[in-house]
């Protein structure tokens, strides 16, 4: 009789443990199996040239931020601008990933907003990011010099992401290299 009282209790007490395990967990975070891996093998279409291909080969050498983008984001418009400033300022060398778009689409649009990509993965059929792990538009790994991804920032760049969040993952590489 004793054990099928406690039983209700015992219930609500995991209830109240995996509630406050859930609520104390950061919505935004949402974990990739890529951090700490190299960039997967690809070779793609280049997005304002067809006839040139881009490879993982192309994301080494330098600390570079790979951006998923299309013409029908919304929410890439919002962080577009601060792409744009990166770019114009030289800050960190910026790689695109147009995801399941139409080529005159994407290249309209990027006439339309600027362009701040030194190279522009074509991918309209969604063979590399299924392979990184892309949930949704817009998102942006931080590759390090090697080609390693050492970050993804789901959602949009926006200045107070990039200096709270990037520029630190930014600064922990380059510390890291000069070590």
């Amino acid at each position: 009789m004793k054990l099928s009282r406690l039983l209700p209790v015992g219930l609500f007490g995991v209830l109240v443990i995996f509630l406050a395990i859930g609520l104390t967990r950061d919505p935004s975070v949402i974990p990739t199996e890529m951090i700490d891996r190299e960039m997967p093998d690809f070779e793609l279409p280049e997005l304002r040239d067809e006839t040139a291909m881009v490879s993982q080969a192309d994301l080494v050498g330098q600390v570079t931020l790979v951006n998923v983008f299309g013409s029908w984001c919304v929410a890439c418009l919002q962080e577009h601008p601060t792409l744009m400033q990166l770019s114009q300022s030289e800050t960190v060398r910026i790689v695109g990933i147009n995801w399941r778009d139409d080529r005159e689409d994407a290249l309209a649009w990027l006439a339309k907003h600027g362009d701040p990509y030194q190279a522009i993965v074509f991918d309209a059929e969604s063979e590399l990011v299924i392979e990184i792990g892309v949930t949704g538009a817009p998102e942006t790994f931080v590759l390090d010099a090697s080609g390693r991804i050492r970050y993804k920032q789901i959602g949009p760049i926006t200045p107070e992401v990039w200096t709270r969040t990037i520029v630190p993952v930014i600064e922990a590489i380059e510390s890291e290299a000069v070590s």
